[in-house]
């Protein structure tokens, strides 16, 4: 059973017709998306050798397809 009103077997009344059209509580606004979390003081930068390994091994594994391969590939080298 979900919500305010009970349902018995698709019979309303004419009060829990109108207690389903008109909520007590107007809907909870989304939450917001959380920030970005800063990059941890003691990680060491990636190089884009280290990033196209990865790729490769990616590839390796069949994770990704050769043309995904290319693709992320040209995102990495400049």
């Amino acid at each position: 059973m979900t919500g305010d009103v009970p349902y018995y077997g698709g019979r309303f009344t004419p009060a829990q017709a109108y207690a389903a059209s008109h909520p007590l509580r107007p809907p909870a606004a989304p939450p917001a998306p959380p920030a970005p979390a800063p990059p941890a003081a003691g990680a060491p930068a990636r190089s884009p050798e280290d990033t196209v390994g990865a790729l490769q091994h990616l590839l390796d594994t069949g994770v990704i397809t050769q043309e995904e391969f290319r693709e992320l590939r040209t995102r990495v080298e400049p």
